[in-house]
């Protein structure tokens, strides 16, 4: 595996792989590796000759009081994971050769980007998403990018960037990867103490509990996000979110017919956590 760290070089070598008719699967990551991160490598390798993970913490995306100064950072680490997985290249670019002196272009994707995480976080995070997504297609050129299910509407901000901008990359959601005891992935979980990592359980409960409802024919979002509420509420968790939304526009659902995403956010101790279910009505059961 090769470590490129100019954007001339990424580009270079993934011109000569296209010259040669191969295809090319990127996995755009911020570091941090994980059993989820993994498993979209894998899928990347499974299905493309030539496979680019990037790592590049993304500043844009990140709030003046969040993370980004303490983002757990270890490339030695990650390079030698994702050799493993059999990627070709790990682009690892400095902030600077992504985003150079006079660097003055925004993304704004409305609508989808106002609610949930675009509500909580501000909405600067989903348009330095939309600028570094857009940047990394633009710099690799990829034939599929792989995202994973558990940031379910950057999924969704992504899909929506490459339709509007005529794009030509196909975009791969792959399922969200949880710990034994249910907890989703993540790269923040390396912040949860003993204690708040017993309490952070509860967020893959909670969504459970609401679908465990669902499965009794009820489809009022009301009881079924008190359901899930009440988990949270025993193990001390105060949602910032947690909402019921339908699965492509994100819009409010007020009934639950068919199927909708069901998402939640919540610090934790010192970890601010993110996760979700597709939630379905117990007619739709079968079709999961």
């Amino acid at each position: 595996m090769r470590i490129i760290r100019t954007i001339a070089e990424v580009r270079a070598a993934v011109g000569e792989a296209k010259r040669g008719g191969k295809t090319v699967g990127l996995v755009p990551t911020m570091g941090a590796f994980h059993a989820g991160h993994l498993s979209l490598m894998r899928e990347a390798r499974k299905n493309n000759d030539l496979v680019v993970v990037s790592l590049f913490v993304n500043p844009t995306q990140f709030g003046p009081n969040e993370d980004l100064s303490r983002y757990p950072r270890d490339e030695a680490r990650d390079a030698a994971m994702a050799d493993e997985q059999g990627a070709d290249i790990l682009f690892a670019p400095e902030p600077a050769e992504i985003y150079p002196d006079g660097f003055a272009t925004t993304i704004h994707i409305a609508g989808i980007t106002d609610v949930l995480d675009g509500a909580s976080r501000g909405a600067h995070h989903f348009d330095g998403v939309a600028a570094v997504v857009a940047k990394l297609f633009g710099i690799v050129a990829p034939d599929v990018a792989y995202f994973g299910q558990k940031d379910a509407q950057q999924v969704l901000v992504v899909r929506r960037l490459v339709r509007d901008l005529n794009l030509d990359v196909r975009i791969e959601a792959c399922p969200i990867v949880r710990e034994a005891d249910g907890l989703a992935m993540s790269s923040r979980n390396v912040y949860l103490d003993p204690e708040a990592r017993r309490r952070a359980t509860a967020l893959n409960r909670a969504l459970d509990a609401a679908q465990a409802l669902a499965d009794t024919g009820e489809r009022d979002t009301g009881a079924l996000t008190a359901a899930a509420g009440a988990i949270l509420a025993d193990a001390g968790i105060t949602p910032e979110y947690l909402e019921l939304r339908d699965t492509e526009t994100l819009r409010p659902v007020v009934r639950l017919d068919g199927e909708a995403l069901l998402a939640v956010a919540a610090n934790v101790g010192a970890a601010r956590l993110i996760d979700n279910h597709i939630l379905r009505s117990a007619d739709r059961r079968g079709d999961a």
